[in-house]
């Protein structure tokens, strides 16, 4: 099959048409005609090497929704123009000790949809069928897309952390991750606190579930809550001063993180010791959660907010998210 596709020949180049061939459908894999596709900015991260493991020419897109036009012969739950989705994992083994648990996303062979092969900012895209999530019948297929990387990002880490229903927690850094926390820990049932530093975003937080806005260059803010949260989700991707945020947990309160802060964490240990507090991380989901987190979607008609684009103007769209415009995702739409 001839794949038309958007591809970057070197760091930090800007996209151009690009095609390529894929081989011969493999008994466990679908092709998925792409309808759209979001961008995370893990493309960004990717598109200019941030992270040393990309090989180019690089496609990028891992929020991937559209239609399955093909199956290999092993497929069976799956068929022909059925909606779904594909997110930042495209592979895993089916048969190490953590893709029997249940936990594929840890498969120490996981396939990435945009490392080491080409993802979503094309026409086509190929997949192992575990991780072709089906979409739930009357989903606006145009806002899916972010759930599947941004979404599943910041749910797993409630189910994982076991949040209650009556816990108070905070959420770090109210953008693309960070908005969806917000909706989905409202619906969850707890009372949510807002780590934000931009007063213009104020009334868009609260109106997206937030119970409170800390300003986390606010020292009396940051005093007011302290001892108070169960825990708190850091979204963003740069240092903080984590102790200030370790101060505002109560005691056996839990920082996690999901945002890829590239330079050690600097954690005092005994801002950890006296409270039996923790810290922790974890990646995207497993294809289970994922479909449990649509079914909760649907269940509360949560949505990514979302700008759209046509994906001929992908480098546009880029340009965008890179400087800081986007509110809150942006899709690209084929």
């Amino acid at each position: 099959m001839d794949v038309k596709a958007y591809a970057a020949f070197e760091a930090g180049a800007k996209l151009e048409e690009y095609h390529y061939e894929l081989p011969a459908l493999e008994d466990e894999q679908v092709d998925i005609k792409v309808e759209y596709c979001g961008i995370c900015h893990s493309d960004l991260s990717m598109l200019n090497n941030e992270w040393g493991m990309t090989q180019y020419p690089f496609v990028p897109g891992h929020e991937i929704v559209g239609e399955v036009i093909a199956k290999g012969k092993a497929v069976r739950h799956l068929n022909v123009g059925d909606k779904v989705g594909l997110g930042w994992m495209s592979g895993s083994c089916m048969h190490c000790h953590e893709c029997m648990d249940g936990s594929h996303h840890l498969c120490s062979t996981l396939e990435q949809t945009i490392v080491g092969r080409h993802g979503g900012f094309a026409d086509h895209v190929r997949a192992h069928w575990s991780w072709a999530i089906p979409i739930p019948a009357h989903m606006d297929i145009s806002k899916v897309g972010p759930l599947l990387c941004g979404g599943i990002t910041v749910f797993n880490p409630i189910v994982l952390s076991g949040v209650k229903p009556t816990d108070k927690v905070g959420v770090i850094g109210i953008g693309g991750l960070g908005h969806m926390a917000l909706k989905f820990l409202k619906f969850w049932g707890c009372e949510v606190f807002a780590f934000s530093s931009n007063p213009s975003k104020k009334d868009k937080i609260l109106e997206m579930g937030a119970s409170k806005v800390i300003n986390s260059r606010n020292p009396d803010d940051l005093e007011s809550i302290k001892g108070k949260l169960d825990f708190i989700l850091n979204t963003t991707n740069v240092t903080l001063d984590w102790d200030s945020y370790l101060s505002t947990l109560a005691p056996k309160g839990k920082l996690h993180t999901v945002g890829a802060v590239l330079e050690p964490m600097q954690i005092p240990a005994f801002s950890l010791i006296m409270g039996e507090k923790s810290v922790g991380g974890s990646p995207l989901g497993s294809p289970a959660l994922t479909r449990t987190m649509l079914d909760f979607c649907v269940r509360h008609e949560i949505y990514p907010t979302v700008e759209e684009f046509p994906m001929s103007e992908v480098n546009q769209a880029l340009q965008h998210l890179e400087e800081g415009k986007a509110r809150y995702r942006i899709v690209l739409k084929n």
